[in-house]
């Protein structure tokens, strides 16, 4: 049985296949389209998905929504309602969209398909899921898991904002919901945008800035104070009450009523790029210490309810690792299973598997080795054809060397030397994580690859932190690890024994000298906190990473690599060998790896850059 899932219309559009409950292919649209966050249907990655499997459109048994639009649509006019006379320009704004596009979906979509070729809209069934479930079902189907708590956390699907269900063989029961306009996802996402931030691309900024605010401020004292005091009321399973006289999201334009944020904290929303002071630092650390106490009180009321001894997670807000880290080491589940492409994207993958097990259902089976999702590698891949079809296009000049030992060798020995190197191998990965098939590659030991990956090839802020790829076998040697973390989705202590002291007036430092401090051995990849965002990586489902892994071991004695997306920001990760060497060239990368061919940046000919790339790309 051939299912396909479609996520699109918001952000982050996607496609996932599955053939017989099997994760086959799945990507986002973005990818192809190099718009960051697409959100059109996703007519590239639908092909893709059908062609890496060898089928038509005929071939498909069921065509899967991620959502159910007119549940989503009802929403909408009973919160204008509610909130009436407020909310009148988004109101007309909104709604002319939802009656020409989203009101008749089923519509739409066979639109759009029939662009890809011929199939029986007889024979071929459309289903529409709620958002939650796709979400539930993203999580606990690819998981290793027999039965296990599900938690989703988000900013809103149809009504729900977060859910706990239980998942047991291929059923998957509901047990409680919060609903809009109450909403995790959504109190973080105001502090994203006041903080000066994008929203829905821009969270992940702030949880890499919460470490620099100083714990034990009064700042940071009196912000949580706040927060909880006039924002937010907790209860003790974990939903919230969001006062709405602070938040415009309902029917507005903006996350935030800017005035009165303005008077409850004592500053004005962060205009974007403009520059970043302690307080705006110490916001950032209050909203994470609240959405951790709120995550781990959901997770206990997950425990509850289910009696599970393993939990699994999906929804934007799971891909807040700092949070997941924290909640790992409560040691309230046994493991937790988070599902690498957690946000939107991820619902299309899981709204096939919802059809698969549910609808139809299918019995499951639990995937050999670690999960199901057959390490996030779901993407298209390239031969070797293409990568010199590309050199020809743009004259480049390569090295081939057909012993990928001695390609690994050689490719240890320029990271010792500082370097950094784009790498390129395999299928592409799904979800927001680059994890060492279109990856970027530096010597986590060296001082300056922080500064020099965020200023001159990345070109974004200073003092986001990069992520640490170390072989599975030895990540113990560097972090406090109580599980394997392939998927980059938890933060973890860098080990005592790796740490330098801090000076005494560490905390009254400006930022940028505190991002500049040697905190550890492996300077480029400790973040300020001494916490590091993990990728394990396994032998079993990435070779080739592993062994550029393993030979940077024996060349150095450290089996640990910066990592970080091979792409430049507001840029999409790549998809293609064009992609890469376009990336390569337009930034301060030393070298790049596709496949077996090694390019030196020193012997590459004049790059005439057409597409005004610091145009294209928007900065997020």
């Amino acid at each position: 049985m051939n299912i396909l899932g479609i996520s699109a219309f918001y952000h982050d559009s996607a496609a996932a296949l599955i053939q017989n409950g099997e994760v086959v292919a799945a990507a986002q649209e973005e990818r192809f389209t190099r718009i960051k966050q697409d959100s059109n249907f996703p007519t590239n990655a639908v092909r893709f998905c059908l062609d890496y499997a060898g089928l038509e459109l005929n071939n498909i048994d069921a065509i899967v929504f991620y959502d159910k639009p007119l549940l989503k649509f009802e929403r909408l006019l009973e919160t204008y309602y509610s909130f009436s006379p407020k909310g009148l320009r988004s109101f007309l704004m909104a709604i002319p969209v939802w009656l020409k596009e989203k009101m008749f979906l089923k519509k739409l979509i066979f639109e759009e398909l029939n662009n890809l070729g011929h199939f029986d809209k007889k024979r071929t069934k459309l289903f529409f899921p709620e958002h939650h479930l796709s979400h539930a079902a993203s999580a606990f189907y690819p998981s290793p898991y027999e039965e296990a708590a599900i938690l989703t956390i988000d900013g809103v699907g149809e009504w729900a904002t977060a859910s706990i269900s239980h998942g047991k063989g291929k059923d998957i029961k509901l047990l409680k919901e919060l609903h809009f306009p109450h909403s995790l996802g959504l109190l973080y996402s105001a502090f994203t945008y006041y903080t000066g931030f994008k929203v829905n691309s821009g969270e992940y900024k702030l949880m890499g800035l919460a470490p620099y605010g100083d714990i034990n401020s009064e700042n940071v004292k009196n912000y949580i104070e706040i927060i909880k005091k006039d924002l937010i009321k907790i209860y003790d399973d974990g939903s919230v009450w969001l006062n709405q006289k602070y938040f415009n999201y309902a029917t507005g334009l903006r996350m935030t009523h800017d005035d009165s944020w303005e008077k409850l904290f004592g500053f004005p929303a962060r205009k974007a790029e403009s520059e970043l002071e302690q307080k705006h630092c110490d916001m950032a650390l209050a909203i994470q210490i609240v959405t951790e106490e709120i995550v781990i009180k959901m997770a206990q009321e997950a425990k509850k309810l289910t009696d599970s001894e393993y939990l699994c997670m999906a929804g934007g807000v799971a891909l807040n690792c700092v949070a997941n880290g924290k909640l790992q080491n409560t040691g309230i589940f046994k493991d937790i299973f988070i599902q690498p492409a957690a946000g939107d994207a991820g619902g299309a993958l899981g709204a096939a598997l919802t059809a698969h097990h549910i609808y139809y259902g299918k019995e499951r089976v639990i995937a050999d080795g670690m999960d199901g999702m057959k390490g996030a590698y779901l993407g298209p891949e390239f031969s070797e054809h293409d990568t010199k079809k590309m050199s020809n296009k743009y004259q480049a000049v390569y090295s081939y060397i057909e012993d990928f030992d001695k390609l690994t060798k050689d490719v240890s020995v320029l990271l010792s030397e500082g370097n950094v190197v784009g790498w390129f191998q395999g299928r592409m990965e799904f979800g927001p994580r680059a994890l060492g098939n279109r990856s970027i590659l530096g010597d986590a030991r060296n001082s300056e690859m922080q500064k020099k990956l965020n200023l001159k090839i990345k070109f974004r802020e200073g003092f986001r932190p990069f992520a640490p790829s170390a072989n599975s076998e030895y990540a113990h040697e560097y972090f406090e690890m109580k599980s394997h973390s392939p998927y980059m989705l938890l933060v973890q202590q860098v080990v005592k024994s790796r740490l330098n002291p801090l000076p005494e007036n560490y905390s009254a430092l400006p930022l940028k000298e505190k991002l500049y401090f040697l905190r550890s051995d492996l300077p480029s990849i400790t973040h300020i906190d001494y916490s590091a965002r993990i990728q394990t990586v396994h032998k079993e489902t990435n070779e080739r990473y592993w062994k550029l892994i393993e030979a940077f071991r024996k060349l150095t004695g450290y089996a640990v690599i910066v990592n970080t997306s091979f792409n430049v920001r507001g840029e999409p990760i790549i998809c293609t060998p064009e992609d890469a060497y376009k990336c390569f060239m337009r930034t301060d990368m030393d070298y790049l790896v596709i496949g077996n061919f090694l390019f030196d940046k020193k012997q590459q000919p004049q790059f005439e850059d057409k597409e005004k790339w610091m145009e294209k790309f928007k900065l997020d």
